[in-house]
């Protein structure tokens, strides 16, 4: 449960060695490994050369097997498919490149609830089964008494059966040895003891270190072991029983665990008639291959997930889906900066093989982000359940991460634009976030999707009177406006139009006279008593663009309806900031804490009273709401920036003109509260809400009514989006970090924005899990209005367009006359764009560096020889992801499969030479991949399934919801 970085280095350190020491000393002894993260520290900081000797013989010997095998164990419900992919394509090409081993079995005991994303990834990285724990403890009772913990899961509607994986739930008793014996007051199994790090005890006697095996206790000890392993027999189909042996931070001392369970193996299969079982130390690896031999038939579970998860009626774990917004928040940014930069990155290689940047730092530079991004990814991270110190941790090195990617981003700028070609354009580039020094210069800005975009960028300037020109020249439409946040800084938004993976610069300088930036002028509204407003006599305030006309009421101050203005349709439409009050005390009943929500009753409105700003310039028009707790309060808690756009004529404004962007102000909270927006529509949704499953499908949430705790059983993860509905019409949220989502009522949908607790639970006292998180947050939320054909068209694009909103970056310019050279056009990484259809996704393209060879009998040739790590980082190869955005049949056109030239579709960065399809992680070529087709009643005959067909000369057909990776190789490299 609890990451604790600093001291876990040294105790995992201790784990390894002492685990692969003691497999040494007996041949039937085995061990699973899972988080690559704790395993590399340990490798390449601890491990002696006789260590890593003995890990290569346990490997070949099957006793030591990884599974999972990415960097960390992640959460299921509040990351992103992107970010899972990279952690488990992080983890696997290191064990694939120093061991030549592909890991085919997953152990997803810990993440708190089960997403329907994971079983397809999974698929897609080559393995033969699933296994999860946490699931709804009402749920899990059923399905252990009939029998059904194991059954063939189709995470994904659209590629069913092609992805299924065999998946087994654990059973009541969950990943942790049942520890109680009758005959000692003293855990058993346990022999190791708690650990105690970092400061191990000198005697070497550990707290609650279990009864050692004896002569005297040894019946006993096998009598209670196999009574337990004969109650879980009678739960599952085969007469094969997964025992897991060990917990959280055991075998540290692997010796005194394994001399004890030696003894006791012996003791059970010498008296095995008596006993009526036979018992091994396993792997999870044979333990599915036990499963499989027996060739039953298995029960096909559909696409529905496992959240949210529940361990108790007032236990229910979805406070996790927006604690510690602000590392949700940042962990996100940090991913999409990342897949800016490895675009960047691999553009710049192709294109400037001769570069004066050095490749192997630049490498280093995007590695220190991937790994602090794929870190983040664990279910202690991303999920806001660490202590303060971790979370600094962890927001220290997503920092430094990104830090490191755009200064590699800005070296690359200049190099592309080297001074001595361009007559001294730049002196130096600025990669702080905050906003422009007080000179000429320039806006460098890259659009990371491999789409055209239209869109607008917002930096700080210290004039309101600007102009803004193109590379040629060129005046460029954009709106000065004074800032919400700083009384000395004024906000500049330009209208950008960027081609697919390209870069433009705009010069921005102070008015010279010509084409000026048009100027928003504000109009402040008196602050509303909304507790007094006057229904009869209703002033509506219109904000209108191109797509919509947005009603506030004069007399509250808050939004009353939208029209969208293709069908003339009108939704009412208001948005209220509530607070649900929880109880800190154990004595007084259920708590909320980092992972729990538990509220004491409905949510309370929290502001009396509302002030309005509006700022309207041609181009933007802003909205600021303050809400305060009452009329005469000083400062306001809560605050609503909304801004609707219009688009001059000659630009391509579908997606800008059909979202109304928001930003919230939440918080200081005060203690045990827990902070929501409630939008109320009068839409008759019948209380169905549809939220996203890690950004890659949709799923369907009708409310369903407890006895107990209704109201937080009804939350569900939000990664992406979330949408209501009516039989016409359709309101979606896109959201750039995770949040938790409910509706509460017909027409409702309410988004948790924010947390604040304590409580007095003596073990979130001991771990410093009280989550008294007094900041302030700033999430965004787009919304889209329209009927449901049209929201389908905007939304994955939409969605893609908030996650990868383009990278800014600043220069300063030197020399009187900042004339740009024609030839720069030609020799920057603007000059050819990638670009795919609207219904594609251009998920990845990065140069990995990995060594291996993708030959595996190479790979492993070379692994024997021991020169798998000879030779420098690998620049040829070129990792690319495609992912099609829509399920079967959810559009006539868009759902359709799409052919795709990948000769064509790469020209921009060189000749491409050879094409390989791997799988998912790229560690087995997909022609040789045969995943175990386990048997089910619509698919009787059992064998391999292999995934895809692989492509002819570059070009490949892109099914629905299909990822589809390649290694890519161009001419010259």
């Amino acid at each position: 449960w609890v990451f604790l970085q600093e001291s876990m280095h040294a105790y995992a350190a201790n784990v390894y060695t002492s685990v692969v020491e003691e497999l040494m000393k007996g041949k039937q002894r085995k061990f699973i490994a899972v988080e690559q993260e704790f395993f590399r520290l340990w490798w390449d900081a601890v491990a002696t050369d006789t260590h890593k000797q003995q890990v290569h013989q346990l490997l070949q010997e099957g006793r030591l097997e990884f599974v999972i095998g990415g960097q960390v164990m992640h959460d299921e419900a509040v990351t992103l498919i992107d970010d899972q992919i990279l952690q488990l394509t992080e983890g696997h090409g290191f064990l694939y490149e120093t061991f030549g081993i592909r890991p085919q079995f997953s152990w997803h005991v810990d993440p708190f609830g089960a997403s329907a994303t994971t079983p397809t990834i999974f698929a897609l990285a080559g393995f033969n089964a699933h296994l999860i724990s946490r699931i709804d403890y009402d749920l899990k009772a059923d399905m252990q008494k009939n029998k059904k913990l194991q059954f063939v899961w189709q995470g994904s509607p659209s590629l069913s059966e092609r992805q299924e994986i065999f998946t087994h739930v654990m059973d009541q008793y969950s990943y942790c040895t049942p520890s109680q014996i009758p005959f000692s007051n003293r855990s058993g199994f346990y022999w190791n003891g708690i650990a105690a790090f970092p400061d191990p005890p000198k005697d070497g006697v550990y707290p609650n270190m279990s009864l050692p095996v004896t002569d005297t206790n040894i019946h006993l000890y096998a009598q209670t072991m196999v009574a337990n392993m004969k109650e879980r027999a009678a739960w599952f189909r085969t007469s094969d029983v997964l025992w897991p042996w060990g917990c959280d931070k055991q075998f540290f001392n692997a010796s005194v665990q394994y001399s004890n369970m030696d003894l006791l193996l012996d003791y059970i299969n010498k008296h095995s008639d008596e006993f009526g079982v036979t018992v091994q130390y396993a792997t999870v690896g044979d333990y599915f291959q036990a499963v499989y031999s027996r060739n039953l038939t298995w029960e096909i579970r559909d696409s529905q997930d496992f959240l949210p998860y529940s361990t108790e009626p007032f236990q229910t774990w979805t406070g996790f889906y927006t604690s510690r917004s602000t590392l949700k928040g940042i962990a996100r940014r940090a991913s999409s900066l990342l897949y800016a930069g490895e675009s960047f990155f691999t553009q710049y290689v192709q294109k400037h093989p001769a570069s004066s940047i050095c490749k192997c730092k630049a490498l280093r530079q995007l590695q220190s982000l991937r790994w602090a991004v794929s870190e983040v990814q664990h279910h202690d991270g991303i999920t806001g359940t660490e202590s303060p110190k971790v979370k600094d941790m962890y927001m220290n090195n997503l920092m430094y991460g990104m830090f490191n990617v755009k200064k590699l981003m800005a070296s690359i700028i200049l190099d592309t634009n080297d001074a001595k070609k361009n007559r001294g354009v730049y002196s130096s580039i600025y990669i702080n976030d905050s906003g422009i020094p007080d000179v000429d210069q320039y806006v460098v800005v890259y659009n990371p999707l491999a789409w055209n975009i239209t869109t607008f960028v917002t930096v700080s300037v210290s004039h309101l009177e600007m102009s803004v020109y193109d590379e040629l020249g060129h005046s460029v439409p954009a709106q000065v406006q004074s800032s919400a946040e700083s009384h000395s800084t004024y906000d500049l938004s330009i209208l950008v139009e960027i081609s697919g993976l390209s870069y433009r610069k705009y010069h921005v300088k102070p008015l010279n006279g010509k084409q000026p930036a048009f100027i928003g002028r504000s109009v402040k509204y008196k602050r509303r008593d909304i507790t007094r407003a006057d229904q009869q006599n209703r002033q509506l305030l219109p904000v209108v663009n191109n797509c919509y006309q947005v009603l506030f009421d004069q007399n509250t101050n808050l939004m009353h309806s939208i029209m969208e203005r293709e069908t003339n349709r009108t939704v009412q439409l208001t948005q209220e900031f509530l607070e649900y009050h929880v109880n800190g005390d154990i004595m007084k009943g259920p708590i909320s804490d980092n992972y729990l929500f538990a509220p004491n009753a409905s949510a309370v409105p929290v502001s009396k009273a509302v002030g309005l700003e509006v700022v309207s310039g041609n181009l933007m028009t802003e909205i600021r709401q303050y809400f305060y707790s009452n009329i005469t309060s000083q400062d306001y808690i809560y605050a609503v920036y909304t801004r609707m756009y219009t688009v001059p004529e000659g630009y391509d404004g579908k997606l800008l003109c059909h979202r109304i962007e928001q930003e919230y102000s939440a918080g200081p909270l005060e203690l045990n509260r827990e902070a929501v927006l409630r939008i109320s529509t009068n839409l008759n949704t019948k209380q169905l809400l549809y939220t996203d499953s890690n950004g890659y499908q949709i799923q369907k949430r009708p409310f369903k009514a407890y006895v107990n705790n209704t109201v937080a059983r009804n939350y569900y993860p939000m990664v992406q989006t979330a949408y209501i509905e009516d039989d016409t019409t359709r309101l979606m949220l896109l959201a750039e970090r995770a949040h938790g989502v409910s509706s509460q009522g017909n027409g409702q949908v309410e988004v948790m924005l924010h947390r604040r607790l304590w409580n007095n639970l003596q073990w979130d006292l001991n771990y410093n899990l009280t989550l008294n998180d007094s900041s302030v947050v700033r999430p965004v939320i787009w919304l889209i209005l329209g009927t449901k054909a049209f929201t389908n068209i905007l939304y994955r694009t939409s969605g893609l367009a908030l996650e990868h909103r383009p990278v800014v970056m600043f220069g300063a310019l030197s020399g009187d006359k900042p004339k740009l050279p024609g030839q720069l056009q030609q020799n920057s990484v603007h000059s050819s764009p990638v670009t795919v259809p609207p219904n594609l996704h251009l998920q990845t393209l990065s140069i990995p560096g990995w060594r291996y060879s993708s030959n595996h009998a190479e790979q492993v040739r070379s692994i024997r020889m021991g020169k798998q790590k000879e030779g420098s980082a690998d620049f040829s190869r070129v990792l690319l992801r495609i992912r099609h955005l829509y399920e079967v049949g959810e559009d006539p056109v868009l759902s359709q499969p799409v052919m795709v030239n990948l000769k064509s579709l790469l020209k921009g960065l060189g000749s491409v030479m050879v094409v390989e399809e791997r799988s998912l992680t790229g560690t087995w070529d997909v022609n040789t991949l045969k995943r175990w087709k386990w048997k089910t009643a619509r698919y009787p005959s059992k064998g391999f399934s292999n995934s895809t067909q692989t492509s002819e000369n570059c070009i490949v057909t892109v099914h629905p919801k299909e990822i589809r990776t390649f290694f890519v190789y161009f001419e010259g490299q």
